[in-house]
């Protein structure tokens, strides 16, 4: 067509109206499968978690799209997954589909030429097989030992013609089994982040206090009775905007930032005299070395904070760490 005559039928209201329109047909057909959440979907769900193999997902065109999604999502869930193409399953690659595997097999329409070739040879192996169709009557659907119906009453596109809403539904059908599946086998936060190691979820998940905190010398503390200016010497030093107050075992009495400081020459008072026991935070806010970093981050924030100190099960002083650490860290 000729962009410049597509410039000319351009209407800004229209792309709007299209726009919410689409919204409102595909949520309508992801709400309409929740009256076909029912035994069948129990039964895929216990199909897949007693298979001693892999989930096999496959699908042609756009549904092969969904299809490698939901595999993904699978595989990062604790569900072993992967996609197989349906035509190169005929030139050699259904030998990586085994009998103990389950087959998921997704077409709109259920009569994918290049799926239904497969189902045979599959099943002649022994492996198992869920489809996930528009149409409940389709050759797909009754080849399979569980039907899954992810049909919509109409697509989003003007034509009624475009894979839209049914590969929407598909796609959410998938979510569906994934979540199932994950609470089914117990699958927590320390599964998913020893799955996304890499990204920033495994660092918000993996990474605890220990790993970011500074300890030892690095964190500036003085005994109580210790004079004001002594004090901030120490603090200034240790370039955490912060030094803890403790007793000869290590035990965390207090704590005294670079807020504070502000604060005490706001009040005018004296710094030259005096103890620091006087202006320090009694028992002050601390975080064990085990928690997750992102805790810590959460705490800080919450309390608006830009420091913590890190103690152990008796509050004895075994670190410290600021927003700088945490942001170096990239867990923020």
């Amino acid at each position: 067509m000729n962009p410049s005559l597509t410039a000319l039928r351009f209407s800004p209201e229209r792309a709007l109206e299209l726009g919410r329109q689409t919204l409102s047909i595909e949520a309508a057909a992801v709400d309409a499968l929740k009256n076909r959440i029912n035994a069948d979907f129990s039964r895929a769900v216990e199909l897949i978690l007693n298979c001693h193999g892999r989930l096999i997902v496959s699908g042609m065109g756009k549904s092969g799209h969904i299809a490698r999604k939901i595999a993904a999502t699978m595989a990062s869930t604790g569900t072993p997954a992967y996609f197989v193409h349906p035509a190169e399953a005929s030139h050699g690659d259904l030998g990586m589909i085994t009998r103990d595997d389950v087959l998921l097999a997704l077409s709109n329409s259920g009569e994918s030429e290049e799926l239904l070739r497969i189902v045979p040879l599959v099943k002649r192996q022994g492996a198992r097989l869920i489809s996930m169709t528009g149409s409940a009557s389709s050759t797909l659907a009754r080849e399979a030992d569980v039907h899954l119906d992810a049909g919509v009453s109409q697509e989003a596109c003007p034509h009624n013609l475009a894979p839209t809403a049914s590969t929407t539904a598909a796609l959410a059908l998938g979510d569906a089994l994934a979540v199932a599946l994950l609470d089914a086998r117990g699958f927590g936060p320390d599964d998913f982040a020893r799955s996304h190691p890499g990204g920033s979820l495994g660092r918000r998940l993996l990474t605890h206090v220990a790993d970011v905190m500074r300890a030892g010398e690095q964190v500036p503390a003085v005994l109580p009775g210790t004079d004001i200016s002594e004090a901030i010497i120490a603090m200034s030093r240790g370039g955490l905007g912060l030094v803890a107050i403790t007793d000869l075992t290590g035990r965390t009495l207090g704590i005294f930032t670079d807020g504070d400081l502000r604060r005490a020459f706001e009040k005018r008072i004296d710094l030259q005299q005096g103890s620091i026991d006087s202006v320090m935070h009694p028992a002050p806010r601390t975080i064990g070395p085990d928690r997750l970093a992102v805790e810590a981050v959460e705490m800080m924030e919450r309390l608006r904070i830009n420091a913590l100190l890190v103690t152990d099960a008796d509050g004895i002083l075994v670190g410290a760490l600021n927003m700088h650490d945490l942001f170096t860290a990239k867990v923020i």
